[in-house]
This record gives structure tokens, C-alpha cells and sequence, in this order.
């Protein structure tokens, strides 16, 4: 699942190129997962917790096959903070990295 993923947003990134706010490469790659079909929430909102209290929600651009976040960053590169969040993201939901 991960490589049809990671195709679909080469495929994005290829039509597309570089410029575009994140917004526009989240449309485009909703798109492409549709036609790929590929099942995924856009922009689901995740409760968060700590020590059993609701301390807020957490918006993942894309939740795919229920197992899987995909984060978008129209960024030059990616940089360790970008990293960092999504590997607290993948904590605080008790997920795989």
C-alpha cells in the first residue's frame, strides 16, 4: 500500500511540479488516490489524549486504508522537525513507524 501511496504523490509531483501551497498537492493527490482506488479519509480530525484526558484534535491531511498518515509539506526539503512531528504524531495514535 505504501509504494501505491508514494506513486500517486510522484504522480502528483510530476503533473504538478514544484510552487504550489499545500492545499492545491492535497486536492491533486485526493484526485489521484480516487482514481487509483485507494480508500482514505482527507482531512480527518483525531482525538488526542494524555493520561486518559481529552486535551484536543489533531487534523491528518490524509488517513489512508485506516492504517496509514500522510502528511503534506510544500517545502524545498524536509527538515528533522518535520520528521519529529510525525513521528509524535505516530505515538500519540499508537501507530507503527
Amino acid at each position: 500500500m505504501t509504494a501505491k501511496i508514494i506513486g500517486c504523490a510522484m504522480e502528483v509531483h510530476n503533473n504538478l511540479g514544484n510552487g504550489f501551497q499545500e492545499v492545491v498537492y492535497q486536492r491533486a493527490l485526493s484526485i489521484e488516490m480516487k482514481l487509483q482506488n485507494i480508500l482514505y479519509e482527507r482531512e480527518k480530525e483525531m482525538p488526542l489524549s494524555y493520561k486518559g484526558y481529552n486535551i484536543g484534535k489533531r487534523r491528518v491531511d490524509f488517513f489512508v486504508d485506516k492504517k496509514i498518515m500522510v502528511e503534506i509539506k510544500a517545502v524545498k526539503e524536509l527538515e528533522d522537525v518535520h520528521l519529529a512531528q510525525a513521528i509524535n504524531y505516530l505515538e500519540a495514535y499508537n501507530m507503527d513507524i
